[in-house]
């Protein structure tokens, strides 16, 4: 059965907290539950700049999820799109899950104009980046945080 990709819906809560929880203990992160609550509600929030999100869905159930937010840039008239999260379930990894939510965020940026897509990765992410590397390009960039 092929893959679906959908915006999510009020009723995908319990799906996409499971799968926000994969995402965020594969980078070994906890939040407290006040941001699992904040993030659930801007992901339908009103505003330009306000968090997406849409699930993969597969034989009825939810298998991937990925977070996108669009931002003012002052290198260019037209907004960027940061693909803040992307996850998809071990057991279906290699079937074309990640590429399809990736694509799914191309087409929403494009329609809304963007100037580029882009998302950061840990460098030791090797199966993540085997897709990243067909699909977009290595900007070679660092990032740094406080």
């Amino acid at each position: 059965m092929p893959v679906t990709i959908r915006p999510l819906e009020r009723s995908d809560h319990a799906g996409w907290r499971r799968l926000w929880t994969g995402y965020l203990t594969f980078y070994e992160t906890v939040l407290p539950e006040e941001v699992y609550a904040a993030t659930w509600e801007r992901l339908f929030a009103d505003g330009a700049y306000e968090p997406r999100g849409w699930l993969a869905i597969l034989d009825g159930r939810p298998v991937g999820l990925v977070h996108a937010i669009m931002h003012r840039t002052c290198w260019a008239v037209a907004d960027n799109c940061y693909l803040q999260d992307l996850y998809a379930d071990p057991e279906v990894r290699g079937q074309g899950i990640g590429r399809a939510l990736i694509e799914q965020v191309y087409r929403h940026a494009d329609a809304l104009g963007a100037n580029t897509v882009y998302w950061v990765t840990q460098e030791s992410n090797a199966t993540a980046r085997r897709l990243y590397d067909r699909i977009a390009r290595d900007t070679r960039y660092v990032k740094y945080q406080r």
